[in-house]
């Protein structure tokens, strides 16, 4: 849906640039989790699961903070 950021509550208009950093974020995002699927599903070498588990869920958290770095909400949530 064409402006549907605009029915949301409390979002405000992104600049051009802005929505560039925040899709080149996110596509280096997904870039980090082949990487990390390609070590979960991979037979040849023994992973710590419980460590690329931190580890996915701590750069989802460095993602998150990188976006919302640059989108600057004016919000609690």
């Amino acid at each position: 849906m064409k402006d549907q950021h605009k029915q949301i509550k409390d979002y405000r208009e992104l600049s051009k640039e802005e929505t560039n950093l925040i899709n080149e974020a996110k596509n280096l995002a997904n870039a980090c989790e082949s990487f990390i699927n390609m070590l979960d599903y991979s037979t040849d070498i023994d992973i710590d699961k419980r460590s690329l588990a931190l580890g996915k869920t701590n750069i989802q958290q460095g993602f998150m903070w990188v976006i919302r770095s640059i989108a600057k909400p004016t919000t609690f949530g």
